[in-house]
């Protein structure tokens, strides 16, 4: 009980500290999105850019929810912010989970924590396009296994740092800015594309606007494996922006029977054994081969996939529509007349007619 109330007042001041609540907090339903897709019910699970925690806490719920018990996973994870590093220290604290955040807060990049680290599961919100992240002792790291992160933005230095830390088997899912997807600035694009044919993207799920405390841009997420184990050569694509619902005038959210669908939908291309078979779905989701997706230039966007949401023929349905979308046509026009001929009347009394 004392954790949900301490989960529900940092959601609270994420909210009311606008931008900068972000750097501590991510909206609940993206935490649980990336935990229902990644399923991570063992092993080591890392976030290099914690906050305060949350992705932890969904873990374990996940995994107390599925029949298992807290200890079943290790947790690994690393914040630069001293207070949010604090703030995830009691946020697990209090809800009895033991971890590991390193030693002292520290910027992942320059002062790794847990350089040595293989990953079972990797769960992480980086800032959006961080441009003062780069520094000289950078060049020519381990980790820049598919080519140099340009100093200007951090999103691929995040992407190939996750996939540095995973082990083989491993999964990861990060939320990253759309443009993340198709940016070809400096050489993100060679660097999306060496990874694309080196196979390690397995699922892009492009998200609903509105969905954060601290910014409009919108995001996505990408779900990478080290060593895919099945649907090797293939990438799913789910188009989600259009499944959230309003829970503010300014914030949606994915309820839990879109999580459910979008977690089914990627359960069953997997072949899970307990989830239906998969189908690609017109305008929601489409399994995509390497080559189709070098044809596009390496571009990742889930909507230049999945086409166009299939719609029913329906003759009276479409009669209906027509005839309301006439009489409001009819009711605009009139009303624009009236306009006109007020309109013509200031005018005229100014002494300018035509």
């Amino acid at each position: 009980m004392l954790g949900q109330v301490y989960e529900y007042f940092l959601g609270m001041f994420a909210s009311a500290e606008g931008k900068r609540g972000g750097q501590f907090y991510t909206p609940r339903s993206i935490v649980k999105t990336l935990v229902a897709v990644l399923a991570p019910h063992h092993g080591k699970v890392y976030d290099p850019c914690c906050g305060s925690g949350g992705m932890f806490v969904q873990s374990e719920e996940f995994i107390l929810s599925h029949g298992g018990k807290l200890g079943d996973v290790a947790i690994f994870g690393q914040e630069a912010n001293p207070t949010t590093w604090r703030l995830a220290a009691m946020n697990l604290a209090i809800r009895g989970i033991d971890f590991n955040l390193g030693r002292e807060p520290a910027d992942t990049f320059t002062r790794d924590q847990f350089p040595d680290l293989r990953a079972d599961f990797i769960l992480a919100n980086p800032p959006f396009n961080i441009s003062d992240w780069w520094h000289a002792s950078l060049t020519g790291d381990a980790r820049w296994h598919y080519g140099d992160p340009p100093a200007g933005n951090a999103n691929y230095a995040w992407l190939q740092h996750m996939l540095h830390h995973l082990r083989p088997g491993g999964r990861a899912g990060i939320v990253l800015a759309n443009g993340s997807m198709s940016s070809s600035q400096n050489n993100e694009g060679q660097i999306r594309a060496a990874m694309v044919d080196a196979d390690v993207v397995e699922v892009m799920i492009a998200l609903p606007g509105q969905l954060f405390f601290n910014t409009q841009i919108p995001a996505c997420l990408w779900f990478l494996a080290k060593d895919k184990r099945v649907r090797r050569g293939e990438v799913l694509f789910i188009d989600a922006r259009k499944l959230a619902v309003m829970i503010s005038r300014v914030q949606c959210e994915l309820t839990g029977e879109v999580i459910e669908r979008i977690a089914g939908t990627v359960a069953a291309w997997r072949g899970d054994a307990a989830a239906d078979g998969y189908a690609d779905v017109a305008g929601y989701c489409r399994s995509v081969g390497l080559a189709e997706i070098a044809e596009h230039g390496h571009v990742l966007t889930p909507g230049r996939y999945v086409g166009a949401e299939a719609v029913e023929d329906n003759d009276d349905d479409f009669a209906t529509k027509m005839q309301a979308l006439t009489e409001k046509l009819g009711e605009q026009m009139a009303k624009g007349a009236e306009l006109d001929a007020v309109i013509r009347a200031k005018l005229g009394g100014l002494g300018y007619e035509f």
